[in-house]
């Protein structure tokens, strides 16, 4: 746990205590935390919420990992929900339904594309679930991706704010371009936290 500016998606920039958690059910090829995958400690949600309260941070970011997979995640939600901003980043692969629909919590749905190879595990009917505030992510590394994060936008009729990210390392004008000719109502954003920090962990 952490506090940060908040590096990805359409509320970037924003100081954030990061509570992220370790384990993943999915293993994308160009994942930037594997060492979220077996890393960590045993806390209990009293200890967690402490460590968020000491913070002093108005908004917090339920990470990982995938926060989903947690037995216990929904305890912590409903525990402070009512007393901060919660945005809670998932993978895209388990259902988002039984998240509280409150006006100050937030969700960052990733959806993989085929570079990640972890493409065919998405949860489409999470797209459904999505309010106003939420938007989706789509790491794109390629032309193949791109037009695979095309053909879902266009398939599902997507209606939330829609973020194509490329894959750290990769040219973001090329990406930029794509979206520019294919006249793409998405925004393109890099990830501000390795701009600023590099590769390090806990920022």
């Amino acid at each position: 746990m952490y506090p940060a500016l908040q590096g990805e998606g359409i509320y970037i920039g924003i100081p954030m205590f990061f509570v992220r958690f370790t384990g993943c059910n999915l293993r994308c090829t160009w994942c930037d935390t594997k060492y979220a995958f077996y890393e960590g400690e045993e806390m209990e949600i009293d200890d967690i919420v402490k460590r968020i309260e000491k913070s002093g941070m108005k908004w917090i970011c339920l990470t990982g990992g995938e926060p989903l997979i947690q037995k216990d995640i929904y305890k912590l939600i409903y525990r402070i929900m009512d007393e901060y901003k919660i945005l809670i980043e998932t993978n895209g692969s388990i259902s988002i339904e039984d998240i509280p629909t409150e006006e100050n919590i937030r969700i960052s749905l990733d959806i993989k594309t085929p570079s990640s190879k972890m493409h065919h595990r998405m949860n489409f009917e999470n797209l459904s679930y999505l309010g106003d505030g939420d938007f989706v992510k789509f790491v794109i590394m390629d032309e193949a991706d791109f037009q695979y994060a095309k053909e879902i936008i266009e398939e599902y009729k997507i209606k939330r704010e829609i973020v194509f990210q490329p894959v750290w390392g990769t040219d973001i004008k090329w990406l930029i371009s794509r979206v520019m000719d294919e006249k793409l109502n998405v925004r393109v954003l890099p990830q501000l936290h390795k701009m600023i920090w590099g590769e390090r962990r806990g920022v």
